[in-house]
């Protein structure tokens, strides 16, 4: 029997996530202070800023922190990494991004979705990601990985991507012409967690373990290897639901607040085609990526809304 260990907990400071990490505060911070500074706070919120640095925090502790170094001896800790680079950075990144701020790209953004076709969609995007968890855990891959950090980058590759194309859909501040409405965001991730879900379960009861990688490593934290993949595959099946049901009530809210700006923009619209001059929004529900409704009243019906107020 191996005895128990201490794991290498060192940081790994490879100059290509560091050049990733650089590039993406190079670009967003500059861009986020000139949309706060030409369009208002609404136009580029501090929480969106605040957004966008713990998703690349999330980025930092998987390809940088001891997270790296901990996944190449615990499959639990591989497993963590997984998931941070699948779901929680790219929610967070995502989230830092408004209309305001991704202005200067949106249509080159529309016009690649449009050449992209099929692989831009929604139903690609949920295969994509399905496929990469599945696939990267069919163990001569894993093993693959592990041993070979050429592969290992490949992977985080394929994890990164399909996480960002994947939430991309639901999350996205832009239009787009395959934007998901009704009861598709529902179905979409039910199916994408169901079929991830199975193999978290898989993971969690299998009766040894699958990876021969981790068969001859010490027993690092007095784990087995099969200990050490069930608590793995739980932990994939429970981070799927607990990020299912913050998503669906992200959704619900966004979906209520889109739904009460529809009915003011009917409701304005109306109020012109009867002649009358509209009404003044609603407080709090303004939205920055729409010119403010004094600026389009002539000086009369400019002055009729502020006595109505």
């Amino acid at each position: 029997m191996l005895a128990a260990a201490s794991p290498d907990a060192s940081w790994t400071l490879d100059p290509g996530p560091i050049v990733i990490v650089l590039a993406l505060l190079a670009l967003y911070v500059p861009r986020w202070r000139a949309a706060r500074r030409q369009d208002g706070a609404r136009a580029a919120p501090v929480w969106r800023l605040l957004s966008f640095l713990g998703g690349v925090l999330a980025l930092v502790i998987a390809l940088l922190s001891p997270v790296d170094a901990l996944g190449e001896q615990l499959f639990v800790m591989h497993m963590t990494q997984h998931l941070l680079l699948l779901d929680v950075a790219p929610i967070l990144l995502i989230l830092g991004l408004t209309k305001i701020i991704m202005r200067p790209v949106t249509r080159k953004l529309q016009r690649l979705e449009h050449a992209a076709g099929f692989l831009a969609g929604p139903i690609f995007a949920v295969t994509f990601y399905i496929s990469a968890m599945w696939v990267w855990h069919i163990p001569a891959l894993y093993d693959l990985a592990l041993r070979h950090p050429s592969v290992h980058v490949l992977e985080h590759t394929f994890f990164i991507s399909a996480g960002l194309l994947y939430w991309w859909h639901l999350l996205s501040p832009i239009p787009s012409r395959l934007r998901l409405t009704g009861m598709g965001p529902v179905i979409y991730m039910l199916v994408t967690k169901f079929g991830v879900g199975i193999l978290g379960i898989t993971l969690t009861f299998a009766p040894e373990s699958l990876y021969a990688f981790y068969d001859d490593q010490p027993r690092y934290w007095g784990l087995s290897p099969t200990d050490d993949q069930q608590i793995g595959g739980a932990l994939m099946a429970i981070e799927q639901s607990v990020i299912m049901g913050i998503a669906l009530a992200w959704l619900f809210i966004r979906a209520l607040s889109e739904s009460e700006k529809a009915d003011e923009r009917a409701e304005r619209f109306g109020d012109r085609q009867d002649g009358r001059p509209p009404a003044p929004p609603r407080r709090g529900t303004a939205d920055a990526s729409e010119p403010r409704e004094e600026d389009t009243l002539t000086p009369e019906q400019l002055k009729r809304v502020m006595d109505r107020r």
